[in-house]
C-alpha cells in the first residue's frame, strides 16, 4: 500500500497531507510504527554501555517521535472529522496503542536503566530542564506500573488496554447521539422567540439533512441559544431532555461502560498501592490530594448556593410577571434568566451579537497576542486542511516562524461537541527543531456572518490561551512542551487569556458592528461589564456539583453500581437545587471518560484561583499590555511548559502563592 502516513510530508511546513489520508491507512501505519518503536526500545534496553541520561532518558524521548507524529493525526481526526470508517479504526487501534505503550512502561530492563540514571541524578551535571525530563519520565513509568511484579504487572496492562477500548466507545456513543439528533420544526409558532441567526442555522441544517422547515441540533451553542430564547416551554423541555439524555440510548448506553471503567480504574489504583483512583490521580497535580480539592470546593459551594437562591427569587418574580408558574423547571431557567437580564441590565443578545462577529473576534485575539508577545499571524490558503471550515495561519515573532495555528470553529456531524485545543505537532528542539502545529476547535453555529454571544467570545479566547501555550513553548524536549503540565495548571494560560476579551481598548478596536462598522458603544460595554457576574450562582453551582460528582465517584473504592442513583444521592446530600440541573450527567461526561480529566474536573476552578491572582498583577500595574509584565508572563507561564516546576513558575510571575479570595470576589461570591 502506498501509505501517505509513512512517507515524508512535502506539504507546506510538513503538515499532514489530509487529502491523501484515508481511514484504512491508519492501521497498517500505526502497526508498523509500533513495531519500529518496540525495536528502538529494545536497543535502549539492551545497550551494553552503562545507563546515562543521553543513552536512556534522551533516547527514550527521541524514540517516541515517529509514532507520535501519526498518532496525533489519528486522534485529532477521530475528534474533529470522524466517519464510520474512522470510528471502526479507532475501536480497533485504541486498545492496541494502549497495550503498546503499557508494554514499554512495564519493560523491566528498560525501567532498570532509567531507575539507575534517576538514582545518580544528583551526581550528574544536568540543567533544570534535563532533571525535569528525567523526573517526568521516571514518574511516567512508576505511575504506569513499572514497579509492579508478577501477575500484578499483567493485571495493570490488561486494565490499560480495556480502558482504552471503553473510553473510545464512550466518546463515540456521545458523538453519535449528538450527530443523529434533529428536532424538526415546521411552522412559525414553533420558532417563537428564536433569534434570526439561529433560525438561519436551523434552516440550513434542515436542508443538509433533507428535512422540511427547520432542524435544531445538539451542538452546544445551538442548545443554549434555543433554551435561552424559545418561547415554547414544551420544545425547550424536548431539547433539554435530548441534551441531558445523551449516552443513555438503548443501542448506545454508556452506563454499563461507566461501571466497568470505574472497576478498572479502582483496580489500577489498588495495584499501585493507592486507596482509590482519586488518590492516584491527584498525586501528580498541584492540589496533591483530594482534601485540598474539597477545601476549595467547600469554600465555593455554600456562597454559590446562597447566590443561586437570590437568583431563583428573581426568576420566580419574572415568571409570575409573565403569568407563568414560579415552579421553575431546569429547561425554564435560561429563558427566564434572559428576561431578567433584559430587565435588569437592558442587555440583549440581539443587540450584543452584531458587535462580535467571529472574524472580528479572531482579529482581536491575534491583536492581543501581538501586543503582549510580539506575534504576527498571516493566513495561508495553501496549508493542507482536513475540512473546508479549517483556516490556517503562520505565526511569527520578529520575522521568525514560530509555528502554525489552525482554527476549526463550526459544529458539524462527525465532530466532537464542546471546545478544545490540540496539536498535530509539539514544539521541541532535541534532535532538530520541531515547530508546533496547534489547532483550536469550537462548535459555533455557522452563520453568514457568524455572530457570537459574549460567552462564545470568552470560549474563543479561552481556547486561544491554550493555543498560545502550545505555540509559545520554548523547551528542548517535546515531553515537556506546551500543555504537558499538571491538569490543574494547564487551564491557567487559557482562563487568563479570557481577561483580555474584556479590556476596553480591545473592545473599542475590534467589537465593530457587522453591518455599520461602528465601534461598540461605551454604554453597551458598561452593560456587559456590569452583567459579568449575572447568573454566577447558577454557573458556579452547576460547575461545583460536577466537580464533586467526579471526585466522589473516583473515591468509590469498590466502583459504582447504579450510575444515576449515585448522581441523585450526591445531589441530594449536597443540596443541589433541582432547578439547576446537572451540567454534566455521567453518561455523557466526556471529560471524565473520554477526555483525561478523571478525578480532575475541579481543575478549572483551581486554575481560576491562579488566573485571578495572575491578572491582578496587570490590574495593579494599571496596564493590560505592560511590556515588562508581558515578558515575565511569556517567560514564566506561556513558554516554560513543564521544563520547571509549575508552582515555582507561577510564584516567579505573581511573586506569591495563590489565595482563594480573589477568585471568590471575581465571581461575586465574596464582598
Amino acid at each position: 500500500m502506498n501509505n501517505p502516513l509513512l512517507q515524508a510530508w512535502s506539504t507546506p511546513h510538513q503538515l499532514p497531507p489530509f487529502d491523501l489520508i484515508r481511514a484504512e491507512h491508519f492501521a497498517p501505519a500505526l502497526e508498523l510504527l509500533m513495531n519500529e518503536h518496540r525495536q528502538a526500545i529494545e536497543s535502549i534496553a539492551h545497550d551494553p554501555a552503562p545507563p546515562s541520561f543521553a543513552n536512556t532518558a534522551e533516547a527514550l524521548e527521541a524514540a517516541t517521535l515517529p509514532l507520535k507524529r501519526v498518532s496525533l493525526v489519528f486522534h485529532n481526526l477521530c475528534n474533529s472529522h470522524s466517519s464510520s470508517e474512522l470510528r471502526d479504526a479507532e475501536r480497533e487501534l485504541a486498545p492496541k496503542l494502549a497495550a503498546h505503550h503499557s508494554a514499554i512502561y512495564l519493560d523491566e530492563r528498560l525501567f532498570a536503566r532509567l531507575d539507575a540514571v534517576m538514582q545518580q541524578a544528583s551526581e550528574l551535571e544536568l540543567d533544570e530542564e534535563a532533571r525535569r525530563l528525567l523526573q517526568r519520565l521516571h514518574r511516567d513509568f512508576t505511575m504506569s506500573g513499572a514497579c509492579l511484579q508478577g501477575e500484578a504487572r499483567q493485571a495493570f496492562a490488561d486494565c490499560v488496554s480495556e480502558l482504552a477500548t471503553l473510553s473510545a466507545s464512550f466518546g463515540q456513543n456521545v458523538l453519535a447521539d449528538e450527530a443523529e439528533y434533529a428536532l424538526q420544526l415546521r411552522d412559525e409558532s414553533e420558532l417563537a422567540g428564536l433569534p434570526e441567526t439561529l433560525r438561519e442555522t436551523m434552516a440550513e441544517t434542515a436542508r443538509q439533512r433533507g428535512l422540511e422547515g427547520y432542524a435544531a441540533t445538539l451542538a452546544r451553542s445551538s442548545v443554549t441559544t434555543f433554551l435561552t430564547h424559545s418561547s415554547r416551554a414544551d420544545l425547550r423541555e424536548t431539547i433539554w431532555r435530548a441534551w441531558t439524555g445523551r449516552g443513555t440510548q438503548p443501542k448506545r448506553d454508556n452506563r454499563p461502560i461507566i461501571q466497568r471503567i470505574m472497576q478498572l480504574r479502582q483496580r489500577q489504583a489498588r495495584l499501585l498501592g493507592y486507596a482509590d483512583y482519586a488518590d492516584y490521580a491527584l498525586t501528580d497535580r498541584m492540589a496533591g490530594a483530594p482534601q485540598a480539592v474539597y477545601q476549595l470546593l467547600e469554600q465555593t459551594w455554600e456562597p454559590a448556593k446562597a447566590l443561586f437562591s437570590r437568583e431563583k427569587m428573581q426568576l420566580q418574580a419574572m415568571a409570575r410577571k409573565l403569568g407563568f408558574s414560579d415552579d421553575i423547571a431546569p429547561w425554564d431557567w435560561r429563558y427566564l434568566a434572559e428576561k431578567v437580564r433584559l430587565e435588569h441590565y437592558a442587555l440583549d443578545d440581539a443587540e450584543v451579537k452584531p458587535y462580535f462577529s467571529l472574524e472580528n473576534m479572531q482579529a482581536a485575539m491575534f491583536d492581543v497576542a501581538g501586543r503582549l508577545f510580539g506575534l504576527s499571524f498571516e493566513e495561508k490558503e495553501d496549508l493542507p486542511r482536513y475540512h473546508p471550515d479549517v483556516r490556517g495561519w503562520e505565526v511569527r515573532r520578529n520575522g521568525q516562524l514560530l509555528g502554525i495555528f489552525l482554527s476549526d470553529n463550526f459544529a458539524r456531524p462527525g465532530k466532537k461537541g464542546g471546545a478544545w485545543m490540540s496539536a498535530y505537532r509539539a514544539q521541541g528542539q532535541h534532535g532538530g527543531v520541531s515547530l508546533p502545529v496547534i489547532v483550536n476547535n469550537t462548535n459555533f453555529a455557522k452563520g453568514s456572518p457568524t455572530l457570537l454571544s459574549f460567552d462564545d467570545v470568552r470560549t474563543l479566547f479561552h481556547e486561544f490561551g491554550h493555543g498560545l501555550h502550545g505555540l509559545l513553548s520554548h523547551v528542548r524536549y517535546q515531553r515537556l512542551s506546551g500543555t504537558q503540565v499538571p491538569r490543574d495548571y494547564v487551564e491557567l494560560p487559557s482562563q487568563l487569556m479570557e481577561n483580555w476579551a474584556l479590556v476596553p481598548e480591545v473592545l473599542e478596536r475590534h467589537a465593530r458592528h457587522v453591518e455599520t462598522g461602528a465601534a461598540i458603544p461605551p454604554a453597551l460595554v458598561a452593560k456587559i461589564l456590569a452583567a459579568q457576574n449575572f447568573q454566577q450562582g447558577y454557573a458556579t453551582v452547576r460547575y461545583c456539583i460536577s466537580a464533586l460528582l467526579d471526585l466522589q465517584l473516583h473515591q468509590q473504592a469498590d466502583g459504582v453500581g447504579d450510575v444515576e442513583a449515585f448522581e441523585r444521592d450526591l445531589c441530594r446530600r449536597y443540596g443541589l437545587p433541582p432547578e439547576a440541573g446537572l451540567a454534566h450527567s455521567l453518561p455523557h461526561f466526556n471529560h471524565l471518560f473520554n477526555g483525561g480529566y478523571a478525578a480532575g474536573y475541579y481543575v478549572y476552578l483551581w486554575a481560576e484561583v491562579l488566573e485571578a491572582e495572575a491578572f491582578a498583577v496587570f490590574e495593579r500595574k494599571g496596564d493590560a499590555f505592560d511590556a515588562e509584565l508581558a515578558g515575565s508572563l511569556l517567560r514564566h507561564v506561556y513558554s516554560a511548559g513543564n521544563a520547571r516546576d509549575p508552582q515555582r513558575s507561577f510564584q516567579a510571575f505573581c511573586g506569591r502563592a495563590p489565595a482563594v479570595g480573589p477568585m471568590l470576589r471575581k465571581r461575586g461570591l465574596q464582598d
